[in-house]
């Protein structure tokens, strides 16, 4: 064979093996997904129980004169199994975000949360610290822990467990503080689980969760910007009607995604988008104790066939980091 021909025919092959090797590195590398409702909890292995995914389709009747009824339906083929320990769900939990290329915004145990951080690639745990009741702490208890540059997010704010409207005035300072750092807040609205109000929460009341008991807490803070945990399921008419008349209002599909028979969250979702709001849907689990339960919501978008490919990515991706306002290039 001719040199020169040689020489070209080498430098083919490396840059064929280059090419390939790079190839391989593009596919290996999972497109970016952000989850922006997880709980950090430590795990109390008396607790952690099983629990079907949507496990809300067939759930037993209950009567007022036997034990309450369980929180979570275990009697399914295939139940999520829970972790037994803290380390357990750690590196579970580790190794799907690593695997999917996955970013989380948490809220919870803060000792659990640094632990998380240590752990995962820098950015990748975003830090939320959430409220109930202004019994939690004080304004200014908590506007240092805004200033202090460890979280970056208000929530879960959760004021439908204590009978409250998100609008309640007791609220108003600390939505105030977040408005004034810039800080974006996720709030409770909607189904809270199975018999919430029977079991361990007697304040929770269904008709706090209306997502327009937000319009007045949105008309004191202009520029807060909010979004519905759990779409405020099951009021979609009304979660339309709020995102209709306020710009900055966007919705995770977290709890509902894998709580509630499959047909009515994908109907859900669906009214959501049809009614034009694919640009402010974000991905979110409501994760816990469950480490298969990511996958097990991912796979929800994924095979949503109403969704376009780059819905579904608005949803996985762009719109949480248009939300949060996040360097996109860190993430992907």
């Amino acid at each position: 064979m001719p040199k020169n021909l040689l020489k070209l025919t080498s430098a083919c092959v490396l840059l064929f093996i280059a090419f390939s090797s790079h190839a391989q590195d593009t596919l290996k590398k999972h497109l970016p997904i952000i989850d922006v409702h997880v709980h950090a909890m430590k795990v109390n292995p008396a607790f952690a129980m099983d629990a079907c995914p949507w496990f809300l389709s067939d759930m037993p009747g209950a009567d007022p004169n036997q034990p309450p009824p369980p929180f979570v339906n275990t009697d399914c083929a295939s139940p999520l199994k829970a972790a037994k320990s803290d380390k357990e769900f750690q590196d579970s939990l580790m190794a799907t975000m690593k695997r999917l290329n996955m970013t989380i915004v948490v809220s919870g145990d803060a000792s659990v949360i640094r632990n998380w951080q240590k752990a995962a690639t820098p950015g990748r745990v975003i830090p939320s610290i959430g409220i109930s009741s202004s019994k939690d702490m004080s304004v200014v208890a908590f506007t240092d822990s805004l200033s202090s540059g460890f979280y970056k997010v208000m929530g879960e704010v959760a004021p439908q467990y204590q009978g409250m409207s998100p609008s309640d005035t007791s609220l108003d300072a600390y939505f105030g503080a977040a408005e004034k750092l810039n800080i974006p807040v996720g709030i409770h609205l909607g189904s809270g689980g199975n018999g919430m109000a029977n079991i361990t929460s007697p304040k929770y009341r269904a008709s706090m969760g209306n997502p327009l008991l937000l319009e007045d807490l949105l008309a004191r803070h202009p520029k807060l910007k909010v979004w519905v945990m759990h779409a405020g399921y099951p009021m979609i008419d009304e979660m339309i009607a709020l995102m209709g008349a306020n710009a900055y209002v966007y919705v995770d599909v977290a709890g509902i995604i894998w709580s509630y028979p499959l047909a009515e969250v994908n109907d859900y979702i669906k009214r959501l988008v049809q009614a034009g709001f694919e640009k402010r849907i974000m991905y979110g689990t409501d994760l816990m104790i469950w480490p298969k339960l990511l996958e097990t919501s991912i796979g929800v978008i994924e095979n949503a066939n109403y969704l376009s490919a780059d819905q579904k990515r608005d949803i996985f991706f762009n719109n949480a980091v248009r939300f949060f306002r996040l360097d996109e290039s860190k993430y992907k």
